[in-house]
């Protein structure tokens, strides 16, 4: 199975901008990939783990995987799923967030190499307006920017939209167009809730740069009643063990519905698929017993904690 059928049978591919084409290129060779996290907190939360963890696979896959923290995304906040606008923080506590989501990226992706931690402040921070207007705004139609869900949503609501969030497309926009120059990046990935962020940035390159780049996207996790993953509770399930303990983590994951296990073991696992469906299919035997869960729970702590040792999982069961 190769690695794009393998996302597939996991469930994470939603979008994709030509399967065909990617599927292609993923088989010559290695291949720059970025997801991209905004430091909003000074911690990831679960759903994070998503896009790290396919990072993760790319990286067992033998390509270059390229975590972006949003220093500079972040000053502005991404209007995507939200209706009204997020509070601006002040540089110090992004500079902060920005160094305490960093080590819960390499917890995942590990010290031996092989990828690479980058922060868009570092290009975006020194660019001009007029530079921006230029070399950015020059090549995107308003059109195409109120045609975004995200943006529709927002300007038919009751707050409307900022300039200042709007501008956010563009950044991140940017963001590929740099990363394809400086670090020849040809892939980003990302939730669905990013695809025409994932696009505008697709389509940047190809206008500025001639060059033919992909974009993927999974599905939003939801719950069985159809509401969005964590919506439901109201409550965050934070991957700094400080916020969210790994007993917690541990009991997040044990009250999965046995409806979303196999999709769980799937997504949140570096378990290959085959044992997922063996996991999944032996749970349905005896679902009573829940280990399909314990499984999902064990391996889950483990992937968030890897690195610290000592961990016993005998009082969380």
């Amino acid at each position: 199975m190769d690695l794009l059928a393998d996302l597939e049978a996991r469930g994470l591919v939603a979008d994709a901008t030509d399967r065909v084409a990617l599927r292609a290129r993923l088989a010559e060779g290695s291949i720059a990939v970025y997801h991209g996290c905004d430091p909003t907190a000074d911690s990831l939360h679960v759903g994070n783990l998503i896009g790290l963890l396919v990072l993760r696979r790319f990286q067992d896959a033998g390509h270059r995987p390229i975590a972006l923290a949003g220093g500079a995304t972040g000053m502005v906040g991404d209007p995507s799923g939200r209706s009204d606008e997020r509070n601006l923080l002040d540089v110090a506590t992004l500079a902060a967030n920005v160094a305490a989501i960093s080590v819960q990226i390499s917890r995942i992706l590990g010290d031996s190499g092989g990828w690479e931690l980058v922060d868009n402040l570092t290009w975006t921070g020194g660019l001009t307006v007029l530079e921006f207007l230029r070399e950015v705004g020059k090549h995107v139609t308003v059109n195409q920017m109120v045609a975004r869900e995200s943006v529709k949503t927002r300007m038919a609501g009751e707050h409307g939209i900022s300039f200042t969030e709007f501008s956010y497309m563009l950044l991140q926009a940017n963001d590929y167009r740099w990363l394809h120059d400086h670090r020849d990046c040809e892939l980003q990935v990302g939730g669905s809730d990013q695809w025409g962020n994932i696009l505008g940035g697709v389509d940047l390159v190809r206008r500025t740069r001639g060059a033919t780049v992909h974009g993927l996207a999974w599905p939003l996790l939801t719950a069985p009643d159809g509401t969005k993953l964590g919506k439901s509770t109201g409550a965050r399930v934070w991957l700094d063990p400080a916020r969210t303990s790994p007993y917690q983590l541990f009991q997040h994951f044990m009250a999965v519905d046995d409806r979303q296990l196999r999709s769980f073991l799937a997504i949140f696992t570096l378990l290959a698929v085959d044992e997922v469906d063996a996991v999944a299919a032996a749970h349905a035997e005896a679902p009573g017993r829940r280990d399909g869960q314990r499984r999902l729970a064990r391996e889950s702590v483990r992937t968030r904690m890897a690195g610290e040792h000592g961990i016993s999982f005998t009082e969380f069961s």
